[in-house]
């Protein structure tokens, strides 16, 4: 895609203008060309199929549906887009690969100030370090260039590798949940982060095409 054809798009809509760099991780709101290799990084694995990390069980869909479905999803997230409830979704390039998902969302974010994060990273990536940098990254963009008075998140009982990461970052419990999972009883520990408890990215954060994102979002004017 040329750079006119994308500057032509961000003006239309302007997450496709935003990049958020932070050492060797980039994240930027994904586009249509790079949905099929996102859903091909999904496919190939991000927990065993035993597990189910998330809320919303979307990986239990079958291989040859998840690209489609993953397409629905992301211009679903674009197409509802207003500043009383919003979500970003930025894919993460690590030194240049792609290596996950990075998501935030929030409901009247004008006033409550009160924004959540949820990510995953491809099960090959996993155990380097570069969950922990995500999270740091996306909490920083949202505390230093939203104003975000706090971050949530959550995390199944059976899923250590997520609260830990959560712990390392500086998010404390905030209470927890019966559930279903998967048609069983399961506990959703909820965790939340502020700016005085926040454990910062090793690198300073680079944001370019941040303003137009926040007069969308409905934070200026």
């Amino acid at each position: 895609m040329s750079d006119d054809v994308q500057n032509r798009l961000a003006e239309l809509w302007p997450p496709f203008g935003l990049v958020v760099t932070a050492g060797p991780l980039e994240l930027r709101p994904i586009r249509d060309v790079d949905i099929p290799d996102v859903a091909e990084l999904a496919a190939a694995g991000i927990h065993p199929p035993e597990q189910m990390p998330f809320s919303v069980p979307w990986t239990d869909v079958p291989a040859a549906e998840l690209g489609r479905a993953c397409a629905l999803y992301y211009w679903r997230t674009r197409a509802d887009l207003t500043p009383a409830r919003w979500e970003l979704q930025f894919v993460v390039r690590h030194d240049g690969e792609l290596v996950g998902v990075q998501g935030i969302s929030a409901i009247d974010f004008p006033v409550t100030r009160s924004t959540e994060s949820g990510s995953w990273l491809g099960q090959r990536h996993q155990g380097r370090g570069i969950g922990t940098l995500m999270r740091q990254t996306v909490c920083a963009f949202a505390f230093d260039h939203l104003g975000a008075a706090e971050v949530t998140s959550g995390a199944w009982s059976d899923n250590p590798a997520s609260l830990a990461v959560s712990r390392k970052v500086g998010y404390v419990a905030n209470g927890s949940r019966r559930l279903e999972r998967r048609g069983r009883l399961a506990t959703m520990h909820d965790l939340v982060l502020r700016p005085d408890r926040f454990v910062r990215p090793p690198h300073p954060l680079t944001v370019h095409g941040l303003d137009g994102v926040r007069r969308l979002l409905g934070l200026d004017g």
